[in-house]
């Protein structure tokens, strides 16, 4: 079964919206082609139509769930993530309960051409500390992703979603674990690591090289950040060959993630010092002081650094 994923996404929000009157949507100008139309048809009292106008639907959103709404707003990925000091401020700052629904991710919109293209949202929105990034294979994720999202989920995230269609790489059985690397293939040779519309093709991929005698393994990363490190790990410890594809720039996307998280887990050859969290007033000294950015701090995380690795 071939879907694009923005289409159960549109069908799961209109199906829960019935039953919960927390959900509100908002949308600029774009609900038939992201999908949250279906969510105005169920549920007109709770859609809002904003217009040509992505900064003002965020902060909008973001006050809703100030009061106790769970807030989705949508748009294509390019438009709404482009808009990130609402959503670094007014979303991920404030903790809001809103989830960015970006439809349209990648270069899958073909001939609308790059200006269409979101090519740079994970690497922006990944940035922030306490904001989800999600990115279903299949349309049986989609629909789960959002029913945790509803259900489950207390805080900003980002739902990067398909136009184009993409095939089902679960079995009906599947479950959603948030936060948990999805294992579809065993392999020995290489770990390929893939996430949304590419996850098909990497299946292919590793049956093809399995026909040549190279075994290769299979994961889905649907949660971006926060990501599985763990997963990563053993992925390393077991092949010392990881592959990432994704329908993104392969800087900061999933791919970037992937090596921080080595980096992480097998600190051989590179350890980072900087901010983990958002910023706060301070001086200069203090600022510095408390995120090891000073001389002293630098030293102690250099000693710490050649300590774990003996």
């Amino acid at each position: 079964m071939n879907r694009a994923t923005r289409d159960p996404f549109g069908e799961t929000l209109a199906r829960l919206g019935k039953t919960d009157e927390r959900i509100v949507v908002l949308d600029a100008d774009l609900s038939e082609s992201t999908r949250s139309a279906k969510f105005a048809e169920a549920c007109p009292e709770r859609f809002f139509e904003m217009g040509i106008q992505e900064a003002n639907m965020i902060s909008t959103a973001a006050g809703l769930a100030s009061t106790g709404k769970i807030a989705f707003c949508c748009s294509f990925s390019c438009f709404i993530t482009s808009r990130f000091d609402q959503i670094k401020v007014s979303v991920a700052y404030n903790n809001a309960r809103v989830t960015i629904v970006g439809t349209h991710a990648g270069c899958g919109v073909g001939p609308d051409g790059y200006t269409q293209m979101a090519l740079e949202d994970v690497a922006m929105l990944r940035t922030l500390p306490n904001l989800a990034v999600l990115q279903p294979a299949d349309d049986l994720e989609t629909t789960q992703i959002v029913e945790y999202l509803i259900g489950q989920h207390d805080g900003p995230a980002f739902l990067r979603l398909t136009r184009q269609k993409v095939p089902r790489v679960h079995h009906e059985n599947y479950r959603f674990a948030y936060g948990r690397a999805d294992r579809l293939r065993e392999g020995s040779d290489l770990a390929i690591i893939g996430t949304g519309a590419t996850v098909h093709a990497a299946l292919a991929a590793a049956s093809r090289l399995g026909d040549e005698g190279i075994s290769a393994s299979v994961t889905n990363i649907h949660t971006i950040s926060p990501l599985d490190q763990d997963a990563i790990g053993q992925l390393a410890a077991e092949t010392g060959k990881l592959m990432t594809v994704e329908d993104h720039s392969v800087i900061g996307g999933l791919g970037g993630a992937v090596c921080e998280a080595l980096a992480a887990t097998h600190p051989a050859m590179c350890h980072r010092v900087g901010l983990r969290e958002f910023g706060e007033s301070g001086s200069p000294e203090e600022l510095f002081a408390k995120h090891h950015l000073d001389a002293e701090g630098v030293y102690r995380e250099a000693k710490s650094f050649l300590e774990r690795l003996g």
